[in-house]
């Protein structure tokens, strides 16, 4: 039968199902589709922390949603313009999310009474009038993916394992996704289980065929592909492209690479990525705890390597001491924070950025160090780069601070030229640099760059340049032990006064002020990078005057930063927290900025973040009318 086909610009798409119906599987084979057929596109995963949470129940739903378009987007978007629901509790779980004429595809084979009552419905919601404001599709994908591989022999439970790959295919099919791509990953993934394998290649072509076929969908859609910069893309989670980006930088520096890490959610992707590339002279430790795995990155540090250590918020606080005596050696540590809900174990599948204040003090004494936040899932792999450049040039421990959504969460990447990367400079030390009063040579492990602050660093056997470094407090330029009081005082201020110099290598800060003339600035920094960049577009597009920037260094800030700030009546600062970055600025410039916070687990509702904006504008002048006029509007 002919089916019109409908052109769309964007398109927002929500999997939803028990967290082993394989929703992020299903959801991240469409973003690969997408991502092949040329949209922008943007990813926000989110399951629960179990690994099998209690089948059909709202806290055991885990869900994929992925929003496309023709066009520059920044976020996953706020609102799905299409659920596909695999139970009750994927239903019940996310129908408050939908806007009205949204549509709803259901399996409705697992909407028996049972399943109602375990998802906390009293009646039957595809048999009342609740869902009267949506255009609902109801499809017994279970029996029909029974149906389609029966062939194959399999169990009735193993059998029904594929309806994911049949939505699947029924999907590829309704937004004209390329199918190649998850065909040949089929064939990889399950290439040792040939009953499997051609069981879920059976399911998803079974699903584009009834999308094809049936009468239920009358209409296709298509989403022309984002207008892109020419080059070579793939689509990226922040995880791989952090992971991509220690490797880069250990290329780019001649350092080997050595990852010290103990596993914990999310930041164990890295471990499990950096594994696969020895052939870059890449090491992983998978160490037996928090500690043991921060120590074999120091220790690497000391021997020659690009050390690194990853973790979340619980595993940073266990390498607070090593930290320190990272800080303390002045060797150069990348320490990667993926942020997480907390405290304690808390959220730990969900996102937040809340250990700011951790990053700049959670270390006993006068500890300073650098840090970095990379403000989307792609720029992982250039904030990596840049924390590894911070650490080799001034000899320090630097914090990356990434959050969860980043982790997970993906986008198109262009692929840069390597050799448009920048050169680090190990600059190891191979001579003597003090001549002693009677005129004999000797290496001093403290003596310092006039530039940079940084000390030497000497490969342990250097002949010639035998030297200690530890914990307890060393004399300047010599190294020797020291309990001098002005010596202690002289080498904190020193720390200290090297951290700062790193501003001198910063860019300019960045403000986004097309008309030059908004009296209120909205200041980011990490993931709030695309929410904030969608609501500043809703506040413009309603005809409100708003500039935007967004910070990558917190420790030390942009030399200019004070200015920039003083340059505006008003500065929203929108934060995953209760105001940690607006406790900093005030702190150091005396800015009385006004916090948007907000520590759900997401990322912000750019719509609501919107009118955050849009109040504030009106409030320096109340004649206009800033909010965005319609549903459409918000949603662009």
């Amino acid at each position: 039968m002919t089916k019109q086909v409908r052109q769309l610009d964007r398109v927002i798409i929500r999997f939803a199902g028990d967290s082993g119906d394989g929703m992020q599987l299903t959801g991240d084979r469409f973003t690969q589709e997408t991502a092949s057929f040329g949209n922008d596109l943007s990813t926000l995963p989110n399951f629960p922390a179990e690994i099998r949470a209690p089948a059909g129940t709202l806290p055991g739903v885990s869900s994929f949603q992925v929003h496309f378009a023709d066009h520059d987007i920044l976020t996953p978007g706020d609102a799905p313009d299409v659920l596909v629901a695999m139970n009750p509790a994927a239903l019940r779980a996310n129908i408050g999310d939908l806007p009205k004429a949204a549509t709803i595809i259901v399996d409705t084979h697992d909407f028996t009474n049972r399943n109602l009552t375990r998802a906390g419905y009293l009646e039957n919601p595809l048999e009342d009038d609740s869902l009267d404001a949506f255009t609902v599709h109801e499809v017994d994908l279970t029996s029909m993916t029974v149906e389609a591989v029966k062939e194959f022999g399999l169990s009735r439970k193993d059998a029904a394992r594929a309806k994911n790959m049949f939505a699947l295919g029924m999907l590829s099919w309704l937004y004209g996704r390329p199918i190649d791509p998850t065909i040949k990953f089929l064939e990889r993934r399950f290439a040792k289980a040939p009953d499997i394998r051609d069981a879920n290649l059976t399911a998803f072509k079974a699903g584009w065929n009834f999308g094809e076929t049936t009468e239920t969908f009358a209409v296709s859609y298509e989403v022309k592909p984002a207008p892109m910069e020419p080059g070579t893309y793939r689509n990226i989670t922040g995880n791989l492209a952090l992971a991509y980006g220690l490797i880069a930088a250990s290329q780019r520096s001649g350092l080997p690479l050595f990852l010290g890490s103990y596993p914990i959610t999310p930041a164990s992707d890295i471990l499990h990525e950096l594994s696969k590339h020895k052939r870059f002279g890449v090491t992983t430790f998978q160490a037996e705890d928090e500690i043991a795995g921060v120590g074999a990155a120091l220790g690497a540090a000391f021997g020659g390597a690009l050390g690194v250590t990853t973790s979340s918020g619980p595993g940073i606080a266990l390498k607070a001491e090593t930290i320190g005596l990272g800080v303390m050696m002045e060797l150069p540590l990348i320490v990667c924070d993926i942020q997480r809900g907390g405290p304690s174990t808390g959220l730990p599948t969900k996102t937040e950025q809340a250990d700011l204040l951790q990053a700049m003090f959670g270390r006993n004494s006068e500890s300073p160090l650098p840090i970095v936040a990379p403000c989307s899932p792609s720029d992982c792999f250039d904030a990596a780069i840049e924390a590894a450049r911070i650490a080799v040039t001034y000899r320090t421990p630097v914090m990356l601070l990434s959050d969860g959504y980043l982790a997970n969460g993906s986008e198109p990447w262009h692929l840069p030229e390597v050799d448009a990367l920048p050169v680090i400079e190990p600059g190891f030390a191979t001579e003597t640099n003090h001549e002693t009063a009677d005129g004999k040579q000797e290496y001093w492990p403290y003596k310092r760059d006039d530039e940079t602050l940084a000390r030497p660093w000497a490969l342990p056997g250097t002949a010639g340049l035998e030297h200690r470094i530890g914990g307890i407090e060393k004399a300047d330029g010599t190294g020797n032990i020291s309990y001098d009081p002005n010596n202690h005082d002289l080498m904190v201020r020193t720390r200290q006064a090297k951290v700062d110099r790193v501003a001198d290598s910063l860019p300019p800060t960045e403000v986004d002020d097309p008309d030059g003339d908004a009296r209120v600035l909205v200041l980011g920094w990490g993931s709030t990078y695309g929410p904030i960049g969608a609501a500043v577009r809703q506040v413009r597009g309603a005809g409100g005057s708003v500039a935007q920037a967004h910070i990558r260094h917190l420790n030390p800030f942009p030399k200019d930063l004070g200015d920039v700030l003083g340059r505006y009546e008003r500065v929203l600062v929108p934060e995953m927290n209760l105001g940690q970055l607006s406790m900093l600025l005030r702190a150091k410039y005396l800015v009385d900025v006004v916090g948007y916070n907000a520590v759900r687990g997401l990322p912000f509702v750019s719509t609501e973040l919107a009118e955050a904006i849009a109040d504030l504008v009106s409030s320096l002048d109340p004649t206009l009318d800033t909010a965005p006029s319609t549903t459409e509007e918000v949603r662009r």
